[in-house]
């Protein structure tokens, strides 16, 4: 292997999770005040440089374990009643699975959650110390 070109490697790991919500929204679309459900899809990633000993950036198997353990805290919940997600938007699910995640000791490079169905997605790029 060429290890004097030095490439930065991004991998992720998707999941989905079944949850209900409400939104308080200045409009009112396809009953989204009332409790209702979707299917959410989501994918973590972690970017770095190739380890020279593993091949790997990260063993993809520990990303697993860490997004299991977040996919139980979500799914099948009302995710208004799940502590410490705040108002159940894209964009606090993104903040809420990149702390657990981070709290469990994984650095991740970018969150994504989307609801294919609708066509709903948010991206959210995670700056890296």
């Amino acid at each position: 292997m060429n290890t004097t070109n030095k490439h930065s490697f991004e991998v992720s790991q998707r999941f989905y999770f079944d949850a209900a919500h409400r939104l308080n929204r200045e409009i009112e679309i396809e009953g989204s005040r009332r409790i209702h459900g979707h299917t959410y899809l989501a994918e973590v990633a972690v970017q770095g440089e190739i380890n020279i000993n593993t091949g790997m950036v990260m063993d993809i198997g520990l990303i697993r374990l860490e997004v299991a353990k977040v996919r139980e805290l979500l799914d099948h919940h009302y995710l208004d009643e799940v502590p410490n997600l705040g108002i159940p938007t894209l964009e606090n699910l993104c903040i809420y699975i990149e702390k657990a995640m981070r709290d469990n000791g994984l650095q991740l490079s970018r969150v994504s959650v989307w609801r294919e169905s609708l066509g709903d997605r948010c991206d959210m790029q995670v700056a890296i110390n």
